[in-house]
């Protein structure tokens, strides 16, 4: 999240947890890539760089498969494998588990700020726990959470859903502000 800045009033999360819970079954072997990176790199790189994990990222487990274009898969496969691809994202990984390490400043932020958040999450998503987009409301209890119809990047397939969400919480967020700085 960076430096938490008083004037941020707004925040949009799209399959981002906030919490270690929300990491899913799949990072067992992501934690142990962490905690100790020379014996566990092969494993993670050989699975993170594999074209059925690359195609379980878009579509997760959803039953309607049909709804993605499978270029969205085999596109990123084939930029994941060019040469100097698997050394750029181990470090990236690796560097990821400060996000992780940050949730608990993250989740003190929200509670202290009580932002207006967005939450959108795809039901599909095989990367995070399933109960994590509610979980938000532990730390801002007045968070706008939406589950849709998609996978890990919901974008794939409610785009115009997405946007219409996005929309409508700046433009009450907007009105929101515009109210405060009147009163």
């Amino acid at each position: 999240m960076g430096s938490f800045c008083d004037a941020r009033i707004i925040s949009i999360s799209i399959a981002g947890p906030s919490a270690r819970k929300g990491l899913g079954a799949n990072w067992k072997p992501r934690r142990a890539f962490w905690a100790d990176r020379a014996a566990n790199e092969s494993a993670l790189r050989t699975n993170l760089l594999s074209l059925a994990t690359t195609r379980t990222r878009h579509v997760g487990n959803d039953p309607n498969v049909e709804r993605y274009d499978p270029d969205l898969w085999t596109d990123e496969f084939h930029f994941l494998n060019q040469p100097g691809q698997a050394d750029i994202q181990s470090d990236l990984f690796y560097d990821y588990r400060t996000n992780v390490d940050a949730y608990k400043k993250w989740q003190a932020w929200m509670r202290e700020k009580q932002p207006r958040l967005l939450v959108i999450w795809g039901k599909y998503d095989l990367s995070f726990d399933p109960g994590e987009p509610e979980r938000y409301r532990k730390d801002v209890p007045n968070a706008e959470v939406h589950v849709l119809d998609a996978g890990h990047f919901a974008l794939d397939t409610a785009a115009d859903e997405i946007a219409a969400l996005v929309r409508g919480f700046v433009g009450s967020s907007r009105g929101e502000l515009q109210a405060r700085r009147a009163g």
